[in-house]
């Protein structure tokens, strides 16, 4: 018999071994997880602002896309034929996701505020016309989420 295949040779220095490996492996996975938790940027405390950052910048961008100063800003445009019939604006935050979400801070008294650039677009595509101020803000109180697109000159 080959020395491989004897049944004399123990195999529980082996199974040590692999029991240490998958031991420590699940705890290295548990500490990574905790480490990758704490520095999530979306983590907010949900029960002290009423949404969680995550819903808060969701909820703010689709204001944005329905804003009805976007609207009276295209029928100004249409009306001044600068805006063909059959083009819609389109408007989106501009900063980039990690800055956006540096951007939101709480609010007093429960909520976030938002205030950020807003990109302008004809049909969602191409060079943006320009950016606006964007403003939004959740409160807790009302659990409520509002927003406004701030048009130059008041208009």
């Amino acid at each position: 018999m080959s020395e491989l295949t004897s049944s004399k040779r123990n195999g529980n220095l082996g199974r040590t071994l692999l029991w240490v490996a998958i031991a420590l492996s699940v705890l290295l996975l548990g500490f990574v997880t905790a480490l990758t938790i704490r520095a999530n940027p979306y983590y907010s405390d949900r029960e002290a602002n009423g949404i969680s950052k995550f819903q808060f910048i969701e909820v703010c961008r689709e204001q944005l896309a329905e804003d009805e100063q976007l609207a009276s800003l295209q029928g100004l445009l249409q009306q001044s034929g600068q805006l063909q019939a059959g083009q819609r604006l389109t408007a989106e935050v501009a900063p980039e996701p990690a800055d956006l979400v540096d951007s939101v801070q709480p609010a007093q008294g429960g909520g976030w505020t938002l205030n950020v650039p807003a990109n302008i677009q004809v049909n969602g595509g191409g060079a943006p016309l320009g950016q606006l101020p964007f403003q939004c803000a959740h409160d807790k109180a009302q659990n409520r989420t509002t927003a406004q697109l701030q048009l130059p000159g008041g208009v």
